[in-house]
């Protein structure tokens, strides 16, 4: 179980509690958006080079979060994954 003063946790239960998710390539928010950044450790998603290509999203791809922190934080959150 990840402890409450876990370095990476920073508010996100104010709005990433029960939340529905998405494993799949990572794609940005808007045409303009070259990153995002995992909502947990600040992983860089991205089409570059040594960044992440996949991971955790909402359904509109507005947030990221890693496979690593999905996988520490997914009871403390109470995650479901959907299928696209």
């Amino acid at each position: 179980m990840i402890d409450k003063d876990d370095w990476r946790l920073s508010g996100q239960d104010k709005y990433l509690i029960d939340k529905k998710l998405y494993f799949k390539k990572w794609e940005p928010y808007k045409d303009n958006w070259d990153h995002d950044h995992c909502q947990f450790c600040w992983e860089k998603f991205s089409d570059f080079p040594g960044s992440l290509y996949e991971g955790y999203t909402t359904e509109d791809n507005y947030v990221w979060i890693c496979p690593e922190c999905f996988m520490d934080f997914k009871e403390m959150f109470h995650w479901t994954v959907e299928l696209e």
